[in-house]
């Protein structure tokens, strides 16, 4: 008897669904969007490596004389790199990375490319950044040692300066310095920020001596905690130690970023943004119930005669209020699957540069909160519909 009065006015009765399908479609896409993005992000710093901690010189203190809020700033120095090798002084540390960062200008035969990072450094790099090679090798420590002149590119780099060819073993020039290419990276692609393969890497001696100086002191130091629950102890081991060389009145003239800490505030972050998402979907799925009680209120008013001619027969309050009850949870139920598959479908496709990842529970979630609309918004129509007279129902014209 539902099935009959649904089908009886259908236009109407897809109507009906399309709010509820619309809702449940929006819930699943906009979690799914939400989830998606922070899955990005998570990749993204994870691409940095979540069990380090980078220190960075330059940090704010209190000038004297006039009392002003003024920046103090320290140079990093291989002196610091071997303070922190100190297993003693540092058991939660694994290894200690020194980082120079220049600016050079690449050119093979008649190609000429300029890397938006080139970074002078130790094997260690390797593993504490994840930036393992696809082919050839990474730095050595031999090559570091004996200066080599040697270099490894990301695959941006490599792109503009051999197209299709092996860069493998060819010799290209550095602000005119001859460097042979050892190795190529495995391909990031981008962070949101910039190109995480535009990158070219040389040992860190060979580096101070040819392009940065030495003088200049390290743009940062990498530390990699022991694992990822040792971070916090590496980074407060790793500040214990250069403080007392590193202040300026009794205030740290160095940052520490700590990469284990920024990924659990992104991922706070993106939680809530998910939560607002959801939301406002569920606002679409409150009118969507809202068009099932208004077309339920209408049909009970359409049928006042039948209700009537029901129960002169000897149907019970419950009989007419369950046929009337079925008939809006039968609408959400086709509504909320309709939507389910187009919330599915909906987020293959990439949305705002983002791909959305599908979330089990928000499946299940916007379905049962779908069904459950139509049940809450249908009570009160299949109510009244119970709640009505005989006598006065066959009168109704």
């Amino acid at each position: 008897m539902a099935v009959q009065g649904v089908l009886s006015n259908r236009l109407r009765s897809f109507l009906t669904m399309l709010g509820i399908t619309i809702g449940v479609a929006a819930v699943i896409i906009l979690v799914a969007v939400g989830h998606g993005s922070q899955v990005a992000v998570q990749r993204q710093i994870e691409n940095l490596g979540t069990n380090v901690v980078a220190i960075m010189p330059g940090g704010f203190g209190f000038g004297r004389g006039g009392g002003g809020f003024q920046s103090s700033f320290t140079q990093l120095t291989t002196k610091d790199v071997k303070a922190l090798q100190d297993r003693n002084a540092a058991p939660d540390i694994k290894s200690v990375t020194p980082v120079v960062n220049g600016s050079v200008t690449a050119t093979f035969g008649a190609a000429s490319y300029s890397p938006s990072q080139f970074v002078g450094t130790t094997p260690s790099y390797e593993e504490a950044r994840k930036s393992p090679v696809e082919a050839g090798t990474f730095i050595t420590a031999q090559e570091e040692q004996q200066h080599a002149r040697v270099v490894v590119l990301g695959q941006t780099v490599v792109e503009n300066l051999f197209g299709a060819a092996n860069p493998l073993g060819q010799t290209i020039k550095l602000n005119g310095i001859g460097f042979q290419v050892v190795g190529v990276l495995t391909p990031k692609g981008t962070n949101g920020i910039q190109d995480q393969d535009d990158v070219a890497i040389a040992p860190l001696a060979t580096t101070q001596d040819l392009i940065t100086g030495v003088t200049n002191g390290l743009s940062q130091i990498i530390v990699e905690a022991t694992k990822s629950s040792k971070v916090n102890a590496a980074a407060s081991e790793a500040t214990s130690i250069l403080t007392p060389g590193h202040s300026s009145n009794g205030s740290a003239n160095f940052r520490v970023l700590n990469q284990a800490s920024l990924l659990q505030t992104t991922a706070s972050s993106n939680h809530v943004f998910t939560v607002l998402l959801a939301a406002v979907a569920a606002i679409s799925l409150l009118v969507g119930g809202i068009g099932v009680m208004n077309i339920m209120l209408v049909t009970v008013t359409e049928r006042t005669r039948e209700i009537g001619i029901r129960k002169a027969l000897g149907a019970r309050r419950s009989d007419i209020l369950g046929q009337f009850l079925t008939e809006s949870v039968l609408l959400s139920v086709l509504g909320g699957v309709l939507g389910v598959g187009a919330g599915l479908v909906g987020s293959r496709f990439k949305i705002v540069g983002v791909q959305p990842a599908v979330e089990s529970y928000s499946v299940l979630l916007a379905l049962g909160v779908g069904i459950a609309v139509g049940l809450f918004f249908g009570i009160y129509p299949a109510n009244r519909a119970a709640s009505l007279r005989p006598i006065e129902a066959l009168r109704y014209e």
